[in-house]
């Protein structure tokens, strides 16, 4: 799963450079005399349909993401179950502390010599 999101965002890097590309050689036709309007269109439309390739494949990224920060479940992650064990283990632990206390308050309560 991991590998496939950094496979995604190497291919959302590589877009990234065709979008640059492509304003690059908009940049060029448009300085020149004349330009060639055919070129120009073919390049907007490459431009524009990478552009929605990268918002699309960011946008999921950042839902991944945001899912993952908010302790959802999701595919492959053991954070959820880590954190519920933790807790456990700290409810766990102050119970043993308040049966300690409990236990010392029983034994002064019923000690006759005291």
């Amino acid at each position: 799963m991991a590998n496939d999101r950094l496979r995604a965002l190497e291919d959302v890097e590589r877009e990234i450079a065709v979008v640059l590309q492509c304003a690059g050689n908009v940049v060029l036709e448009l300085s020149k005399e004349k330009h060639n309007a055919s070129f120009l269109d073919r390049q907007l439309s490459q431009f524009t349909s990478s552009i929605n390739r990268v918002e699309s494949e960011l946008s999921s990224q950042i839902r991944y993401l945001t899912q993952v920060a908010t302790g959802q479940p999701h595919e492959g992650s053991t954070y959820s179950a880590r954190k519920d064990c933790q807790m456990a283990l700290n409810r766990a632990e102050y119970a043993r502390v308040k049966l300690g206390e409990l236990g010392r308050t029983c034994e002064i309560m019923l000690d006759p010599q005291t």
